[in-house]
């Protein structure tokens, strides 16, 4: 059975010229079994090419309905002028007021239902029934509304299928806007989270990288002279690729999504009470940095206890590339009332412009870029420039919000 229904569904119109062919065979029955001289001369001739009009309606209602709908007014016409009765092919308008209904232009519909209230009156005036006793006007009426009731029954049971095809259309395409809304949303966060990811990546190497390298020169260039620097500054070197493994190792997990690690060395997010801890390991790789707290510290959300983090952090880092080698920095956290301020001054020869305003060239400046995007996502400000007399100056503002 579904076999069958399927090859109907597949084939609409070879199944609608079965019915057609059925519809001519009974049609001719009808005018053989009826007489074929009924009607006169001109009936006997048109008859035929409007039986097969009328089956040819059937045959192409879905394929062509609004001109099928034409081609059986047109034949309805013929019959009132030739005079030709009704036949078993006069059911073809009832079909066409159907399909037209059903999925025909607006027009058409509205015209198949004007021509099926009148198609039956126009029938009862030009063939009335002879009686001994004539019919009376409420008789007539009567006979004409029965006869019209198929006809807006087909028409009304048509529309209702158009108006609920359009409703199953209009859910598939709210459902289709709604599945490319939800992709286009799952690739927004996909791109957010690669780029938080990236900075991440960029503060724990830049920073630990950056550390090693200036240990490594002085290693280098002591070695000879003072082999117990030398080592205090590979100990240095290996704290530092220890610290920044593990970092990496806790960026990484967030990408095994689902799975569970066996290990304890993921460590959590930095936040400010870690910035001493920085700020002595700076000061071990030979940087001097002068560091200072006011106000009352307090709990701080983790959105920003990260950021202030990382501000300092890529800061101190920027300083060792760009502050020469005598440069030394200073690091002030201000606790305010509504906000947490960050001051991270050098009195070094400072970055080149384009470092700082412009996002860098050729992949350099994406540390500021960085900075400039975690401010922007906790809702702060940022000022990055040169120092008056000197030197580089980063200036963030950073919201607080009740933590829970």
């Amino acid at each position: 059975m579904q076999r069958l229904y399927d090859f109907i569904r597949r084939h609409p119109t070879g199944v609608d010229s079965f019915w057609a062919v059925f519809l001519l065979g009974l049609s001719g029955m009808t005018i053989v079994v009826g007489g074929v001289g009924q009607g006169g001369r001109a009936a006997r001739i048109a008859i035929v090419p409007i039986v097969i009009g009328l089956c040819t309606v059937v045959a192409l209602r879905r394929r062509a309905p609004e001109k099928m709908l034409l081609l059986a007014i047109v034949t309805g016409v013929a019959q009132l002028v030739f005079g030709v009765r009704p036949t078993a092919a006069n059911f073809a308008m009832l079909v066409i007021t159907f399909t037209v209904a059903t999925v025909g232009e607006r027009w058409a519909s509205r015209l198949a239902l004007v021509c099926s209230l009148c198609a039956a009156g126009l029938s009862q005036l030009r063939w009335p029934e002879r009686q001994e006793v004539p019919r009376s006007w409420v008789e007539s009426g009567f006979v004409v509304i029965v006869m019209t009731v198929p006809f807006v029954l087909a028409w009304v049971l048509g529309d209702s299928m158009r108006t609920r095809r359009a409703y199953f259309d209009q859910l598939e395409e709210r459902a289709a806007r709604l599945e490319r809304e939800r992709e286009a949303q799952s690739k927004v966060a996909v791109a957010a989270e690669r780029a938080r990811i990236a900075r991440e990546l960029h503060d724990v190497v830049a920073h630990n990288v950056s550390v090693m390298v200036v240990q490594a020169d002085g290693a280098a260039y002591v070695m000879d002279a003072a082999p117990d620097q030398a080592r205090q500054a590979l100990e240095t070197i290996s704290g530092t690729g220890r610290q920044a493994l593990a970092e990496m190792r806790r960026l990484l997990g967030v990408l095994r999504t689902g799975d569970t690690p066996e290990t304890g060395e993921y460590v959590p997010q930095p936040d400010v009470e870690q910035i001493e801890d920085l700020i002595e390991q700076v000061r071990a790789a030979g940087l001097a940095v002068d560091f200072r707290i006011e106000g009352t510290p307090r709990s701080l959300p983790s959105g920003v206890e990260l950021t202030a983090y990382r501000i300092v952090q890529e800061a101190l880092t920027n300083t060792r590339k760009h502050g020469g080698p005598n440069a030394g920095a200073s690091v002030r956290l201000v606790y305010f009332d509504d906000g947490l301020g960050l001051l991270v001054e050098d009195d070094g020869r400072g970055a080149a412009h384009e470092l700082y305003e412009d996002g860098g060239a050729d992949g350099a400046g994406h540390g500021m870029i960085g900075m400039r995007e975690r401010v922007g996502m906790v809702g702060g400000t940022l000022d990055a420039g040169p120092r008056p007399g000197g030197g580089f100056r980063i200036s963030a503002l950073l919201p607080l919000k009740a933590a829970n």
